[in-house]
C-alpha cells in the first residue's frame, strides 16, 4: 500500500518533469493547463500529508 509520502513525491516528480519537458510552459510565462492540474495534485497531496501529521 503506497504511503502519503509516496503520493507526495510522485506528484512532485510528475510536476517537475512536466515543467522541464513542456514546450508551452517554456514558451509562455504562464503555466499550461496540465501544469496547473499537476500543481493542484501536488498541493492536495501536500495538504493531505500535513493534515495527517497534525492529528
Amino acid at each position: 500500500m503506497p504511503s502519503e509520502n509516496d503520493a507526495l513525491e510522485e506528484a512532485r516528480t510528475a510536476y517537475e518533469h512536466h515543467m522541464r519537458t513542456c514546450r508551452q510552459c517554456h514558451a509562455d510565462a504562464a503555466r499550461c493547463a496540465v501544469a496547473k492540474h499537476l500543481l493542484r495534485l501536488y498541493n492536495n497531496a501536500r495538504r493531505g500529508q500535513a493534515g495527517g501529521t497534525a492529528r
